[in-house]
Order: C-alpha cells, then structure tokens, then sequence
C-alpha cells in the first residue's frame, strides 16, 4: 500500500471529490490522506513545505512556484476552460452585448471580485482587463465563499471564479453569467495534477494514480448524476442538482494533456511575466511531464467530447 497526502480545493468538479467518496485509490493500493485548501497558491505553499505530495491545481499558482524554486511537475491534466465572468443581474451578457470588450466596460471605475492573487481566476481578470486598458480594480479574497459574500451583499458587481461560484451566486442573489469559459480564454488549464519532482521517480505510485484519475474523469462525463450524488453525500453542503449544473456550465473533463492545454499554459507565462507575477520565462519541460499520463491515457483526449 502507497501513501499519498493529497491537496485539494473545495471546487465540486475536480476528481478528488469521486476519489474520496469511492475505494478506488485504496483498491488500486494508495492509501490517500485528503487535506482542504482555500486556493491554488496555498496548495503551492504546502508543496513548498513539503506537507503534501499531489495537488489539484490550476496552472499559475504552479508556474509562480516554479520561479521561486518550488520543485513541482504538472503530469496530467483534470479539466479546461473553468474560469467564468458572473455579475449582479442588472449587467448585460456577452450574448447581449456581442463583444467582450463591451461586458467589461460595464465595470470601469468599479471592482470585480475573484480568489487570492496569483489565482487562475485573478490572473484571467487582470490579463484582460490590463489588454483592454480599463480602470477596474480587481479585489482579491482568500477563500471563493468570500468573493459568493461580497456578491451577496452587494459589495462588487461581477467576479471572475468557477463554474460553482456562478450556481451559488445565482442561487443566492440572481447573479448570472455574462462571459462564459471558452470566450475568457480558450483551453485555459483551469486545473492539473501536478506532484513533487522526488516522488517522480516512484513511476508505479502515480500511473496507478492516474488511471483512478481519469477513470473518474470519465466518470464525471458519463454519468454525470451518479457523480453528482458522490459528490453530493461525501460534502454534505451542496445538493446534487448543483453539482450537475456546476457540470454542465464548463464539461471538459479528461486526464491528458492535450497540446492546447500546453500552449494555453505557456500563454499564461506570457501572462504572469507582464503582470510583474514572475521574473522570468518559464519552459514547458520545466512545467510538465508528459511521461506517465502518455502511458495512462494513450488514445485521443476527451475534453470536446
């Protein structure tokens, strides 16, 4: 039996919550120990301290890591295209407006609300808003739930977050979603699994790993009511319609790392570095390895399908 210390978020799509809620990893021989972090750059500092081994991660936090020294490798993927634009229902939609620039100029002089600096999500918001050139303050919150609070009570417009966020703020306050993921940033690796350099060298630990991952990736996509109510029971906050519609919002899930979800990576280098995020460019070898995913998940990815 292999031991894995696990992070994770609290993000309902991401395969941790089906790996949890099932005997799949204890089946394939790892004993898996679970531990709940508010955002990517957190789960970037427990690698850093060495406190965990695999994190489910968005790809910025990863890549700023690596800068600073971090010894990590992204080694599969989990899910693209998972950063949505939401506002108070008053603001008109891309579908109303027909332009992006257009949505976003709703907002000039005012904030848009998103997860801890360094975040996908933030940095998404910030690349667009510093490419259109408008005066909108981008105001940063530790935990999702805070940017949901700051919606509720009316203390921001619109936030950049996931598909989860736009159920429970359109659940709680009306709010809706007025850029959808595949127009903000197409591909975007909203996030990987990624693991420490030393525990590269156990190969048998992560392809066992990997197969449960993608195998409830598929799980995700072709039953996706029976993973809701995994998901579901094992959190005990969410209902499984929530799920499902959190599902729905963004449903590309798959475990490879297909080729645009690499270049969408190394635009984010692109990204971080005009941002003042990173100090200097960063490699693909550096960022991946595609080693073990390639022997896991040998056919066509699945992420359109």
């Amino acid at each position: 039996m292999s031991t894995l210390t696990i992070g994770h978020l609290s993000t309902v799509y991401h395969t941790s919550f089906i790996l949890e809620g099932t005997d799949w990893l204890r089946n394939m021989g790892i004993d898996a120990r679970w531990k709940l972090f508010a955002s990517g750059p957190d789960i970037v500092k427990a690698f850093e301290g060495e406190e965990i081994d695999i994190g489910y991660i968005g790809l910025p936090p990863v890549i700023i890591g690596i800068t600073r020294g971090v010894p990590l490798k992204c080694i599969a993927g989990g899910h693209v295209e998972g950063t949505v634009m939401l506002a108070q229902r008053e603001y008109k939609g891309l579908g109303e407006l027909g332009d992006v620039a257009a949505v976003l100029a709703q907002f000039k002089g005012k904030a848009i609300g998103t997860p801890p600096k360094g975040s996908i999500h933030d940095v998404i918001a910030r690349d667009l808003i510093a490419r259109l050139g408008y005066d909108i303050e981008v105001r940063n919150y530790p935990w999702a739930d805070f940017v949901l609070d700051a919606l509720v009570d009316r203390e921001i417009p619109a936030a950049a977050g996931t598909p989860p966020l736009a159920v429970a703020a359109r659940r709680f306050c009306g709010a809706k979603i007025i850029i959808p993921p595949d127009r903000l940033w197409p591909n975007n690796p909203s996030y990987g699994i990624v693991a420490r350099e030393a525990l590269l060298k156990d190969e048998d630990t992560i392809l066992r790993f990997l197969e449960a991952h993608e195998r409830a990736c598929n799980f995700i996509r072709e039953r996706p009511e029976d993973a809701a109510k995994i998901v579901a029971g094992l959190t005990g906050i969410v209902d499984e319609g929530f799920v499902l519609e959190a599902y729905r919002i963004s449903p590309k899930y798959c475990a490879a790392l297909l080729p645009e979800y690499i270049e969408s990576t190394m635009g984010f280098v692109k990204a971080l570095k005009g941002l003042g995020y990173i100090s200097r460019s960063v490699s693909k070898e550096e960022i991946f390895d595609t080693r073990f995913i390639e022997k896991t998940h040998p056919e066509r990815p699945h992420y359109g399908m």
